[in-house]
C-alpha cells in the first residue's frame, strides 16, 4: 500500500447495542447460551458424521463441513460482541479488525460455496439416483471440500485487500456489532465508489453463479419429483430437499435483509438486529434443521449414549 493510503486510524470503537444495563445483560446471557448450544451443537453432527457408519455419505459430509463453518462465524465475533456487550462498547485494533472480518468473510463465502454444493448433492440424489454413487464418491467430495474452503479463503483475501485501499482518518466509531464491509466503509475518509463498484463486480461470480446453480439444481429437482408416480417417492425426494431448502432460504433471506434492503427504511438498531441472525442464530439453526426428524442423526445419537451407558456400567 503506497504513502498516500496509509492508514491514520490504529483503533476501531466498536459500539454495540447502545441502551440501559439490564437490556445488556439480557443480551449477553441470552447470546452466551447461543453461542454455548451453538458450538455442542456443531461439534455434535462433526463427531457423529467422525464415528458414526451410517452417516458415511456425501450428504452428511457435507453437512459437517456446514457445521465446521457455523462454529467458525460464531466464534469469530461472539466472544469480542459480548465484551462489547459488557463494557457498553469496546475497543478493536486495527489488525483485529481486519482480521475479525476476513475470518467472517470465509464463514460467509464457504456457506455460499458449500450450499451450493449440497444442492448439486440433492440434483444427483433425485435426479440421477442410479449413478449417484459412481459421481459422488469419496474422493469428489473431499476434492469439492477442499476447493470451496481454498476458494473462501482467496475470495476473503481480495475482499481485504480492496478494504485495505480505503483510508482511516477519523472518526473511528464504528456504530456496529463487529467489523463488516459496509460499516467500515461508512467512516472511511476515501471515495468509496471505486472500491464498492469493486466488491460489487466481484459478487456478480462468487455469489450470482453459486445462486444460479441453486436455482437451476433446483429446478430439475422439481421437474424430477413431479414425473415421479409414486406419492411415497415424492415424499421421500422432497424429504431430502427440505432441509437443504430451508438452511438456503434463511442464509440468504438473512444476508439480504442487511445488504440488499435499502437502508434507509432501516434503523440502526434494527440492522444490528438482523446482523445478529446470521452471525448467531442462522448457526444454530442449521443443525437443529439438519437433525430434526432424521432418522439416521437420531439413530447416531443412540449408538453414542447406548456405548457410553455400557462403558460407564
Amino acid at each position: 500500500m503506497s504513502e498516500k493510503n496509509l492508514t491514520v486510524v490504529k483503533e476501531f470503537f466498536l459500539l454495540g447495542f447502545q441502551g440501559s444495563e439490564k437490556v445488556r445483560m439480557f443480551l449477553f446471557f441470552l447470546l452466551l447460551v447461543v453461542f454455548s448450544v451453538t458450538i455442542c451443537g456443531n461439534l455434535l453432527i462433526i463427531i457423529l458424521v467422525s464415528t458414526s457408519k451410517n452417516l458415511q455419505t456425501p450428504m452428511y459430509f457435507f453437512i459437517s463441513q456446514l457445521s465446521i463453518g457455523d462454529i467458525l462465524l460464531p466464534t469469530d465475533i461472539v466472544p469480542n460482541l459480548l465484551h462489547v456487550l459488557l463494557n457498553n462498547g469496546g475497543p478493536i485494533t486495527f489488525i483485529c479488525c481486519m482480521v475479525q472480518l476476513y475470518f467472517f468473510c470465509i464463514a460467509e463465502a464457504s456457506e455460499c460455496l458449500l450450499l451450493t454444493v449440497m444442492s448439486y448433492d440433492r440434483y444427483v440424489a433425485i435426479c440421477k439416483p442410479l449413478r449417484y454413487v459412481s459421481i459422488m464418491t469419496g474422493t469428489l467430495c473431499v476434492r469439492l471440500a477442499f476447493t470451496f474452503w481454498l476458494l473462501s479463503f482467496t475470495i476473503s483475501l481480495i475482499y481485504i485487500k480492496i478494504i485495505l485501499m480505503l483510508e482511516f482518518c477519523g472518526p473511528n466509531i464504528i456504530d456496529h456489532l463487529f467489523c463488516d464491509l459496509v460499516p467500515l466503509q461508512d467512516i472511511s475518509c476515501s471515495d468509496t465508489f471505486p472500491i464498492k463498484l469493486q466488491i460489487y463486480l466481484l459478487s456478480i461470480p462468487f455469489v450470482g453463479i453459486p445462486n444460479l446453480i441453486i436455482i437451476v439444481s433446483y429446478i430439475n429437482i422439481v421437474r424430477a419429483v413431479l414425473q415421479m408416480q409414486s406419492n411415497v417417492s415424492r415424499q421421500k425426494a422432497f424429504s431430502t430437499c427440505s432441509s437443504h431448502l430451508t438452511v438456503v432460504s434463511i442464509f440468504y433471506i438473512s444476508l439480504s435483509s442487511v445488504y440488499i434492503l435499502p437502508k434507509r427504511r432501516q434503523t440502526s438498531n434494527a440492522n444490528k438486529i438482523l446482523s445478529l441472525l446470521y452471525i448467531v442464530f442462522t448457526p444454530l439453526m442449521n443443525p437443529i434443521i439438519y437433525s430434526f426428524r432424521n432418522r439416521d442423526i437420531k439413530k447416531a445419537v443412540q449408538e453414542i449414549i447406548s456405548k457410553y451407558l455400557i462403558y460407564c456400567i
